[in-house]
């Protein structure tokens, strides 16, 4: 039998709800896998305690989280709760995390599914790729150590190093090999996004990229700039299969294909390491419709499916990896049948009764 630990992080705005029925699922996979069980502890981290305690995240917590198997987070950040200098709070426990619990991959996953209408005109080639993001460095490394000189000037440094872009690259090469490579054709190939025309910090990430690159000769090499593949996107999205880049060219490219494929609301996302693995859905705590038990837990559901992957491809735990797949294949049979979907998706249900939805899918499924 399996056990892990897990620390939920519900944090704020929508968070809770949304945490809840990932757990749902996850219970439901219990069942469903009685030699694959979790231990849950929830704890109290975000803006919202911020507000009220002054700390965002205490100590204690953060050992908790090392401590864990896996971290599944909600949704984390008030805009109201801010630091003097203006930046929002969420970056305590979010970026604490990361950086902290060398968590250097980010994984957004793009994947456009049946009986969801995307704002594309066209999506019959298929829509299924990965953003990888370099998570510790690049510009976001400044996030603390920046510059303001007399509310004049201000400056940020962007941190390229050998360590931290071979370990993205070879990461987004050895994800390559496990997946089914692009959808227009099936050839697996890792496209290196950068602005290495224009900065010599990328020109190194390319380098760099290339190198490692090396190590994959059956894996193909792509290349685009930025703000070309901006544009790739939306204009031809099924020539892609994994991207990877800089922190903070990963995360804008990461929020637009979200769009591409129904919204926030259907994008996950993983923050993993060699030994430490967190999992939030991409979306924000959207304080406005919290409450109102009309939020979209299926990001966070499929966040929990990836956390499933990631334990079982650590542990080789064969349960955890089939369930995996399962919660996926549960979410896709949700969506196609399309009788239970929340407002954001043209429907009417209530978050509970989506997560109630998939879990009936998975019985299904696994009868």
């Amino acid at each position: 039998m399996s056990r892990y630990n897990i620390a939920l992080l519900p944090g704020d705005g929508i968070g809770p709800e949304v945490t809840a029925e990932a757990v749902k699922v996850l219970r439901e996979v219990e069942k469903q896998y009685p030699a694959l069980q979790f231990d849950y502890e929830s704890f109290d981290a975000g803006a919202a305690r911020y507000l009220k305690t002054g700390v965002t995240m205490p100590e204690e917590t953060f050992e908790h989280c090392k401590a864990a198997d896996a971290i599944l987070m909600g949704a984390i950040g008030l805009f109201e709760a801010r630091h003097p200098d203006g930046r929002e709070v969420n970056g305590d426990v979010i970026f604490r995390l990361r950086f902290d619990l060398d968590l250097y991959a980010g994984v957004r996953p793009v994947k456009l599914y049946e009986g969801v209408s995307g704002p594309l005109r066209d999506t019959s080639k298929g829509l299924d790729y990965v953003v990888v993001r370099e998570n510790i460095e690049g510009l976001y490394a400044s996030r603390t150590g920046g510059c303001n000189v007399r509310g004049e000037v201000a400056t940020d440094t962007i941190i390229i190093t050998k360590t931290g872009t071979t370990k993205i690259v070879d990461y987004a090469f050895k994800l390559a090999s496990r997946r089914n490579g692009r959808p227009i054709d099936g050839k697996s190939m890792v496209t290196c996004v950068d602005k290495a025309n224009v900065l010599s910090s990328y020109a190194y990430f390319r380098k760099i990229y290339d190198e490692v690159a090396c190590n994959y000769p059956e894996i193909n090499k792509d290349y685009a700039y930025v703000d070309a593949m901006a544009f790739y996107q939306v204009a031809s999205p099924q020539n892609f299969d994994v991207l990877v880049a800089e922190n903070m060219f990963a995360d804008i490219l990461s929020d637009l294909s979200s769009a591409t494929i129904g919204g926030l609301g259907l994008a996950p996302s993983a923050d993993v390491g060699d030994h430490h693995g967190m999992f939030q859905p991409s979306h924000g705590s959207a304080p406005t419709i919290a409450g109102q038990k009309i939020a979209n837990p299926l990001a966070t559901i499929l966040s929990a499916g990836m956390m499933l992957d990631w334990l079982g491809e650590r542990n080789n735990d064969q349960n955890a990896l089939h369930a995996s797949k399962m919660v996926d294949e549960a979410v896709a049979k949700v969506l196609r049948e399309g009788q239970v979907r929340t407002g954001d998706l043209g429907g009417k249900s209530s978050t509970s009764e989506v997560g109630d939805a998939v879990v009936t899918a998975l019985q299904q499924i696994l009868r």
